[in-house]
């Protein structure tokens, strides 16, 4: 029993450890973006409340009936407001001393006097309580699963006019204090929705897993429930690409886990060397890792020079001497990604397969030699979309067959190096030109982006911009009603 439980206390540091995955991306939202999110938040809070409906309100006390309708919310003062970080996985969002402007229809009769028209209110100290816990659901998506909230009102004041002036200071306390009572009971329940079903249906643009092109998708579920401070929201993704032809896939992730420490942005977004791996493993797995060129498309100093070369085979090969020249540029291996502080680099393996293609005849392969390129690569944020632009750094071609044939094809370094340049690059770039989105939701988009390479990672900061507002983008994706049979 005692070996039992020893064996149980050595294994559980690892059981940990597997059940914590490391993201393969990252995103921080520091207080500076809460402040942003604040005042974009505050005019949506203001626009829920104005369409706040309360209920008709009627009684009589004595010889004097009333009936109070079509009450509308005219003006809204909520001058004092914060929204704070509370860990571990809840948002605060507090109004102090807010002002409520109303305007309602009266009905009033007292003894033989009718009375009708509208009365201006005032709901003055008004404080509102919300507590909005963050979490995880079942696809991976960041949304408000519950939410708290305390509403009430100090004071309330009616202005009533006209010949009963008189009477309704008098018994107005029976038609104030039943406003109060309503509209305070109306401010939770209408911040409810907002939260519970508007905002999350904002949190529905936010994509986890989608198509990237027409060869690989990504998947940027969330590993776990965000990871709240008092100064930072932390969302782990799981930033991985996936095969359109396998999308079932899993690439182990066992890259260097992001870390993020700055927190003068708005936002930071850390991909670790397991973001891009994913990437370049998905397209070879989808074999679109293969470039070939053949006739016009090659270079003709290059043409002159490779039948300079493979002379001899060529002669051998007559009467097919002036037969078109195919190369076959095709990656062996998945690339790999490299990130340290000094810059950001791809490793790349290839083959290149020179072959004569007589009219009406199989090919003829000339040669066969296996390259070893090293690529640097600049990462940029442009709007919401990551990308990726590759130049050549370093480049060696020698023969798979004898250290005799990779001596004779030295001659073709400083070429194929100028091929691969000017021929091969333009191509891989223009496919990494689109990029990939970064899971924002829609109307949010980042500014003043800074790149920071790290050891096994790479940060981008940056400030936040709404570009829509979060009314625009709600009413777009509105759940529809359903209606009861």
């Amino acid at each position: 029993m005692a070996a039992g439980s020893c064996l149980l206390l050595l294994l559980l540091p690892s059981l940990v450890t597997a059940s914590h995955s490391p993201p393969g991306c990252r995103i921080r939202i520091t207080s500076k973006g809460l402040d942003l999110v604040k005042q974009e938040g505050l005019r949506f809070v203001e626009q829920e409340l104005q369409n706040i409906t309360v209920s008709d309100l009627h009684g009589n006390e004595g010889q004097f009936q009333y009936n109070i309708s079509q009450v509308k919310v005219t003006d809204l003062q909520l001058a004092f407001s914060d929204l704070n970080f509370q860990p571990q996985q809840h948002l605060v969002f507090n109004i102090n001393n807010a002002s409520i402007s109303l305007r309602f229809r009266r009905q009033l009769l007292y003894w033989f006097f009718y009375d009708i028209g509208s009365i201006n209110a005032s709901a003055d100290g008004v404080h509102i309580h919300t507590v909005l816990q963050l979490a995880k659901d079942e696809a991976g998506r960041l949304k408000i699963s519950n939410m708290t909230c305390s509403a009430s009102i100090a004071r309330m004041h009616a202005g009533f006019s006209g010949t009963l002036r008189k009477v309704y200071e008098f018994l107005s306390t029976f038609i104030v204090t039943g406003m109060r009572f309503l509209l305070s009971q109306q401010i939770c329940p209408s911040l409810e929705h907002a939260s519970l079903v508007l905002l999350n249906s904002l949190l529905d643009t936010v994509p986890v897993r989608n198509y990237v092109d027409e060869h690989i998708g990504i998947d940027y579920s969330l590993l776990r429930d965000p990871s709240i401070s008092t100064d930072t929201l932390d969302l782990d993704f799981k930033g991985m690409f996936f095969p359109r032809v396998r999308e079932d896939q899993e690439l182990e992730n066992h890259a260097v886990e992001p870390v993020i420490k700055e927190t003068e942005r708005m936002v930071y977004v850390a991909f670790s060397e397991y973001f891009f791996d994913s990437a370049m493993h998905s397209y070879f797995q989808a074999g679109v890792l293969t470039i070939e060129l053949q006739g016009e498309k090659v270079p003709k100093d290059l043409e002159v020079l490779l039948r300079a070369t493979f002379f001899g085979t060529i002669f051998m090969l007559s009467p097919s001497v002036d037969a078109p020249l195919r190369l076959v540029l095709q990656v062996s291996a998945p690339p790999r990604c490299i990130i340290k502080p000094s810059g950001t680099s791809v490793s790349v393996s290839a083959f290149l397969n020179i072959s004569l293609v007589p009219p009406d005849r199989p090919p003829v392969q000339l040669s066969s030699m296996a390259m070893e390129t090293k690529l640097s690569a600049k990462v940029f944020l442009q709007g919401k979309a990551l990308r990726v632009q590759l130049d050549l750094r370093r480049f060696r071609i020698y023969s798979k067959q004898s250290a005799l044939e990779s001596l004779a094809l030295f001659s073709l370094q400083a070429p194929l190096k100028t091929l691969l340049q000017l021929t091969i690059m333009p191509i891989i770039n223009e496919r990494t030109k689109k990029g990939v989105q970064i899971p924002l939701p829609e109307g949010m988009d980042f500014t003043r982006e800074v790149v920071t390479n790290h050891a096994g990672f790479l940060t981008v900061g940056a400030d936040l911009h709404f570009s829509k507002g979060l009314r625009e983008v709600i009413e777009k994706y509105r759940p529809v009603p359903t209606t009861t049979a």
